[in-house]
């Protein structure tokens, strides 16, 4: 099964349906620059060590515009 660049929400769905074990790691920037949006979660990494599914997931970049539409 292939997680990569799927939202959480419907991943840990078809996990839960299929009765998988998982764990889930979230990771953020290390700087602030970037906004994010912690309400839309996304798989960037997934691992099967032969235990549970390792899920790495990230927070989607929010698009922001600035005044001068730049």
């Amino acid at each position: 099964m292939e997680f990569v660049g799927r939202l959480l929400s419907a991943v840990e769905l078809e996990l839960k349906q299929q009765n998988i074990s998982y764990e889930i790691q979230y990771t953020r920037p290390t700087r602030d620059f970037f906004k994010v949006d912690d309400r839309c979660l996304y798989v960037i990494r997934q691992r099967a060590n032969g235990g549970p599914i390792e899920l790495v997931v990230a927070a989607k970049m929010r698009k922001e515009v600035s005044n001068n539409g730049l």
